[in-house]
């Protein structure tokens, strides 16, 4: 499998101006735990993560670091400290050096890149724009996905036909979760993702199920209360 088999399209992304506590509700609001932050022209700025945000949650006053850190620090290097730990902004927090992968990264790749820069997500790049973000949560979805009677990677149909359910079911007054994540394999489709009431469970699976060359549908969406 390759990014774009498991990305999530539908990125939830903000502004270098947001402020903290902006950032704060959305990754609450979402159900996310880090988001790209893109500049006016839609080129990808950085990132901001929960961890980011906690390190300011922790700071009341300056940071007592090691002595061995101290040591070894610079004057850059303690002022771009402050700016992260006292900053007001995404711009002000955000990691600039973003790891990102293109769309036909295979997910072996993806795995080792999380595990050896320490990350929970990477973006998906193509030209030089933003299209979609692998997560853990996604690799592990594809881990766990349905493979009994299908090949183990999908083919150009599979991804016809997730770009149909993804264009099915975006912008729809009844979706209240953004962060749905669509896996397709030998015309099998699993839904990730959040849902508030049963009544919208139905529908999403009602509106993946008329889609042509869908032979099943996996309802993997889980359940949180309205408002969430």
């Amino acid at each position: 499998m390759r990014a774009r088999d498991i990305m999530t399209s539908n990125v939830v992304t903000i502004g270098p101006e947001a402020d903290i506590a902006t950032i704060a509700q959305l990754l609450i609001d979402k159900n996310i735990s880090g988001v790209p932050v893109v500049d006016a022209a839609g080129k990808l700025a950085g990132m901001v993560s929960e961890g980011d945000l906690l390190k300011q949650a922790g700071l009341a006053g300056e940071n007592r670091r090691s002595w061995w850190l101290r040591l070894v620090s610079t004057p850059e290097q303690d002022a771009k400290d402050f700016v992260k730990a006292h900053g007001h902004t995404a711009a002000d927090i955000m990691t600039t050096d973003v790891v990102t992968i293109t769309e036909n990264t295979v997910t072996t790749t993806i795995a080792r890149l999380l595990e050896e820069n320490r990350i929970k997500r990477v973006p998906v790049m193509r030209d030089g724009e933003l299209v979609g973000i692998v997560s853990r949560g996604n690799l592990l979805q594809a881990l766990a996905g349905h493979r009994d009677d299908g090949p183990a990677a999908p083919t150009a149909d599979d991804r016809t036909i997730r770009e149909a359910v993804y264009e099915a079911l975006q912008g729809k007054g009844w979706t209240s979760h953004a962060a749905t994540n669509v896996i397709v394999t030998d015309g099998v489709v699993e839904l990730w993702g959040w849902v508030e009431t049963e009544a919208e469970r139905k529908a999403m699976l009602v509106a993946t199920e008329d889609i042509s060359g869908v032979r099943k549908v996996i309802d993997h969406l889980g359940a949180v209360p309205p408002g969430t």
